[in-house]
């Protein structure tokens, strides 16, 4: 999985991808019938991603102390609807949003994030916050849309956005009920396949399977925690599995899961039916994250060694958000962004955004020739994704709309 927020998709394909043919012959989502917008970061199709790679750019260059463009946090605060929420990309932003803007949970969290910490956005990150409330379920989660069921990626990314914007997670309630509550719901017993784990939703038999991308994303939202985790912060470290009876031992018994995935190879594992098992880079430094937040700093450190000597490629393919992740990992570690297996991630994930200094014509054609295999690779996963969703009638993107309404 190239990066995160492909979960809400993607996570839904594994759930039934066992019984999924392969998509080999799948092709590139099209290219924007306009030029994007100079203010982007990143230069492939923003149709599904453009405000959560934007957000987890802004987010990252801030949490390495940069300043970011003013032109490109402004495109981020023009993309809000009048209810509060975020779309992936509005190319006209001078229309309202309607029932067919696809407005989701993870866009919206990733822009409060990244907002509520550059801060002098209150007025933004307050409606965002209170469109999330409003699309709040009953068992206190969040689906990807509203009034998706409830899934753990998109709970925990909306933990992190209360969180930053100063509410109390465990406060927001919807019939009693808050997210950690949810979470607890979604945590797989200590006994059995994938002890410990998070599921990304029940499946069709209403079972629980493990899934270490949600299983990263619940640790960090049972522990309140956003997508940037400060080093050094206390954790009660690595522990044995024990029945969840509160969000902190769900995310102690999460972490452990990982700590056990990762400890032969240093890195997670993604496969699709008919596709042979290849590292998971991004989800890697999801778990980075999360065992950091938790205190599991030795296996933490082995697998961010993995990230420095391996991930180069895969974020120069991927963009943006590839290298905001690592940007994360590095920093959840107490390492330099700046010299990253020899990189310095900060420069790279700056070189994709407005503040970029001018390409050369042959500069940019060597460009697009080492993005071919993530043309092939992103862009075909969001592709493959949405239509194996929409085949499947989960409406995590493009059904369930009937009932919203955008002033």
């Amino acid at each position: 999985m190239n990066v995160r927020r492909s979960a809400a998709v993607l996570a839904a394909v594994a759930v039934i991808g066992a019984a999924t043919p392969a998509a080999a012959d799948a092709t590139p989502s099209p290219a924007p019938s306009t030029a994007l917008p100079s203010a982007l970061y990143g230069d492939s199709d923003p149709q599904y991603d453009g405000v959560w790679r934007q957000s987890l750019a802004l987010l990252a260059q801030h949490t390495a102390g940069v300043e970011p463009s003013k032109a490109a946090v402004d495109w981020l605060t023009g993309q809000q609807c009048a209810d509060g929420s975020f779309a992936p990309y509005r190319a006209d932003t001078t229309k309202a949003c309607d029932a067919k803007t696809m407005v989701d949970t993870n866009q919206t969290s990733a822009a409060v994030q990244a907002l509520a910490a550059l801060g002098g956005h209150d007025d933004v990150t307050k409606k965002a916050v209170d469109w999330l409330k409003s699309a709040q379920n009953k068992d206190g989660g969040w689906g990807y849309t509203a009034g998706g069921a409830s899934d753990t990626n998109s709970t925990s990314v909306v933990i992190g956005a209360l969180a930053a914007a100063g509410e109390k997670p465990a406060e927001v309630k919807k019939d009693g009920r808050s997210p950690y509550d949810a979470l607890l719901k979604l945590a797989l017993p200590c006994e059995g396949d994938g002890a410990g784990a998070f599921a990304f939703q029940p499946d069709k038999k209403g079972e629980l399977v493990a899934n270490a991308d949600a299983t990263a994303a619940g640790v960090l939202g049972s522990l309140g925690a956003g997508l940037v985790v400060e080093p050094g912060e206390d954790g009660t470290g690595e522990a044995s599995c024990e029945k969840a009876g509160d969000p902190g031992q769900a995310a102690a018994n999460g972490a452990a899961y990982l700590t056990d995935a990762l400890a032969e190879d240093g890195h997670l594992t993604s496969a699709l039916a008919g596709a042979e098992d290849q590292p998971d880079y991004g989800n890697t430094a999801d778990a980075v994250v999360a065992l950091a937040a938790q205190g599991a700093g030795e296996q933490a450190g082995k697998s961010l060694t993995w990230l420095e000597k391996n991930a180069a490629d895969w974020a120069a393919q991927s963009g943006p958000a590839a290298y905001a992740q690592l940007i994360f990992a590095a920093h959840a570690t107490g390492a330099d962004p700046r010299d990253f297996g020899g990189a310095d991630l900060v420069k790279q994930l700056g070189a994709t955004g407005p503040a970029a200094p001018e390409k050369t014509t042959e500069a940019k054609s060597d460009e697009k020739n080492d993005k071919a295999e993530s043309d092939s690779g992103l862009s075909v996963w969001w592709f493959v994704g949405v239509c194996l969703v929409a085949g499947i009638g989960i409406g995590f993107l493009i059904s369930g709309r009937t009932k919203r309404q955008q002033p």
